[in-house]
């Protein structure tokens, strides 16, 4: 089972369209959400958006990381080709900031997701500081 090194590990995790954002609750449980992301400048952001439905801008993911900062993201591939089979998990820790301080970030949210032409995400923004990278593939 071969693993992937950190330049293939951000490499596949740049181009996929989605991942699972695991943060922790406050009993210590996790919390796993899909998200949309970007890297930029070496860091992972996730923003709130309006296209999507929620039940509002301050979600308990934020909440999870303003408690504690620890969080993962899961980028995978599956096919029923088993061969093809691949995923990269990012360790790190988290933090939220406001839209307004992250404007490359979301201009290249806007540029990789192509309803958020339509509807800019307002924010916030979750930003992810990766602290390390792990990867597989079924093959090279």
């Amino acid at each position: 089972m071969p693993a992937l090194d950190d330049d293939e590990c951000r490499a596949r995790a740049a181009a996929a369209p989605v991942a699972r954002l695991a943060t922790l609750r406050a009993d210590g449980t996790p919390r796993l959400v899909p998200v949309t992301f970007v890297l930029v400048d070496g860091l992972v952001w996730i923003a709130v958006d309006d296209v999507k439905p929620k039940s509002g801008r301050r979600l308990a993911r934020l909440a999870d990381v303003d408690r504690d900062p620890r969080a993962a993201l899961l980028v995978d591939h599956y096919d029923d080709d088993w061969d093809r089979l691949w995923w990269v998990r990012i360790d790190g820790a988290a933090d939220v900031r406001d839209a307004a301080d992250c404007a490359p970030a979301v201009d290249a949210l806007v540029g990789k997701y192509p309803p958020y032409r339509r509807s800019r995400p307002p924010g916030p923004v979750l930003v992810l500081t990766p602290g390390a990278w792990a990867g597989w593939t079924a093959s090279r």
